[in-house]
C-alpha cells in the first residue's frame, strides 16, 4: 500500500473507509478533534473521534504507528510533519524513492521478514521468530540498565 508523504500536514492518518474494510481494531479518542481540509474547509468524516495502532513495515523498516482516522478520499495513509521530523527519511525526488536511514532511537528495528502464504492467498510477514524477540527483550533490558543509574535498578 502507498501512503502519501505530506509536509504540510499536521499528523499521522489512515482513512477511515480502508480501516472500516479490513476491520482494524480502533481505539476512541477521550474527546473528538476537529479535522481541516488543505483548503480550510472542514472534512465530511466530521471530527476526529478514533484511532489505529499497527505495525508498518517498509523494505526491511519496522515501526508501530498511531493513525487518527478520518475521510482521506483516495489517499489510505498520510504521513504528515510529526513523522517526517521524526524519522527523517532520505528522499530522493527524482527517483521516487525513500530511504529510512535516520530513524530515531526508540524506532523499530531493521529486521529480517519472512512471507508465509495463509489460506486465502495472502501475505503474512512474520516479524521475527520467538528466540529472536526474546533475545532483542534482553538487549533492550540491557540498553535501559545501562542508561538508568544502578542505585534505581531492582
Amino acid at each position: 500500500m502507498k501512503a502519501l508523504l505530506d509536509s504540510g500536514a499536521t499528523g499521522i492518518f489512515v482513512d477511515k473507509k480502508f480501516v472500516e474494510e479490513h476491520g482494524f481494531k480502533l481505539e476512541k479518542l477521550d474527546r473528538p478533534v476537529e479535522v481541516k481540509n488543505v483548503d480550510g474547509t472542514s472534512n465530511s468524516g466530521g471530527n476526529i473521534t478514533h484511532e489505529l495502532e499497527c505495525n508498518v513495515f517498509y523494505r526491511g523498516h519496522h515501526e508501530r504507528l498511531r493513525m487518527d482516522v478520518c475521510n482521506l478520499g483516495r489517499t489510505k495513509i498520510i504521513l504528515g510533519m510529526p513523522w517526517l521530523v521524526a524519522y527523517n527519511p532520505e528522499i530522493n525526488w527524482e527517483m521516487g524513492e525513500v530511504k529510512m536511514s535516520r530513524c530515531p532511537p526508540w524506532c523499530g528495528k531493521q529486521i529480517k521478514q519472512r512471507e508465509a502464504k495463509v489460506e486465502d492467498g495472502k501475505d503474512l510477514r512474520w516479524m521475527m521468530e520467538d528466540r529472536e524477540r526474546e533475545e532483542e527483550a534482553i538487549e533492550d533490558k540491557r540498553k535501559v540498565e545501562d542508561m538508568v543509574p544502578k542505585r534505581f535498578h531492582k
